[in-house]
């Protein structure tokens, strides 16, 4: 990647149950054993994201070593933190570990969630003109550049036999596209809850097309290389992703109880948060051939769409040392 962008927010929040420690070398104790409790974990996250649902399912309970949380407006920005080694792992969605492997990121997808496709969806404002696929020929559409969101405006495009080159791409992170949007400087939105079900709150924007029939919605937690040859921090993220998985299946079950520490943790309306959390629904699922072939193929969509550079293989950015933590999941 060019440039590390600016970790937004500016906030490092320590959830910690141990003692802060030394450097992770620390943890390896003489007999090979880690001592988490001499460990850091550097996270990144997103709005409304890991922090947030570990926290309301109680999953920070009892964590013994470190973790320090830095916020990013999206996927991309994130995945650039842990190539440049600012942090260790991040959650993001299908489409930002396409782009980084194609920039040759040392990153590796660690774990995987499967989330509703209805979580995603191509917006329009709700007195505009566009009533399908195609008239959104010659429109400015806002969407966040190797997000998720990118994806599926691209399968949608495609379905109406349409590029990018028939459009007019508004890369912008998702708060400024929503002012974009509110404002009328922009047609369309591609974009996924929370900011969605925001949109419709706030503006009553109208799906034109949700994510429903559109491929596959795979969310990813994404390690550095360098952090997956670290003994202690390898500890860690095991503990980290079962965690995670717990959270998840928590928030799948306690959808109202989430939406309510949701909409408290990050100011939106609960009411936002119930729309959202309940089309967020998400499975972890193992790093399994079928994940991959799926994400080989969108990343061979977008290499067909010259949208990145040449053709890359997926597998090669994958480590599934860590499918054991998924329930039911196997290495």
């Amino acid at each position: 990647m060019k440039r590390l962008l600016p970790l937004l927010g500016a906030l490092v929040v320590l959830a910690s149950c141990g003692n802060a420690g030394g450097g992770d070398a620390a943890a390896i104790r003489k007999d090979g054993s880690v001592d988490l409790t001499k460990v850091t974990l550097h996270v990144g996250d997103q709005k409304a994201g890991s922090q947030a649902l570990l926290q309301a399912a109680g999953q920070l309970s009892g964590v013994q070593y470190k973790i320090t949380w830095s916020q990013f407006t999206s996927g991309p920005p994130l995945l650039e933190a842990a190539n440049a080694g600012a942090i260790d792992l991040g959650a993001v969605g299908n489409t930002p570990p396409i782009f980084a492997a194609a920039a040759g990121s040392k990153i590796k997808v660690v774990a995987a969630g499967d989330q509703n496709l209805a979580a995603q969806a191509v917006l329009v404002p709700k007195r505009s003109a566009i009533r399908t696929i195609q008239d959104l020929k010659g429109k400015k559409i806002a969407l966040a550049k190797g997000s998720s969101a990118h994806a599926l405006l691209l399968s949608v495009l495609r379905k109406a036999g349409l590029g990018f080159g028939d459009i007019q791409p508004q890369y912008l992170q998702p708060a400024d596209a929503l002012s974009a949007f509110s404002s009328g400087r922009v047609d369309a939105w591609s974009i996924w809850d929370p900011y969605t079900a925001q949109a419709e709150a706030q503006t009553g924007a109208r799906t034109l097309v949700s994510g429903n029939g559109f491929g596959t919605n795979y969310n990813f937690n994404v390690a550095a290389a360098k952090a997956l040859k670290d003994k202690a921090k390898v500890a860690a993220i095991r503990d980290y992703l079962v965690r995670l998985d717990r959270a998840t299946v928590w928030a799948a079950t306690h959808q109202d109880q989430w939406a309510k520490t949701w909409s408290a943790q990050i100011g939106l309306p609960l009411a936002v948060t119930r729309v959202a959390a309940r089309r967020r629904v998400t499975r972890p699922v193992p790093i399994d051939d079928a994940v991959i072939a799926g994400e080989q193929q969108l990343a061979d969509a977008f290499s067909d769409a010259k949208l990145i550079p040449g053709r890359l293989k997926f597998g090669d950015f994958v480590d599934r040392q860590f499918n054991d933590t998924v329930p039911g999941g196997s290495s």
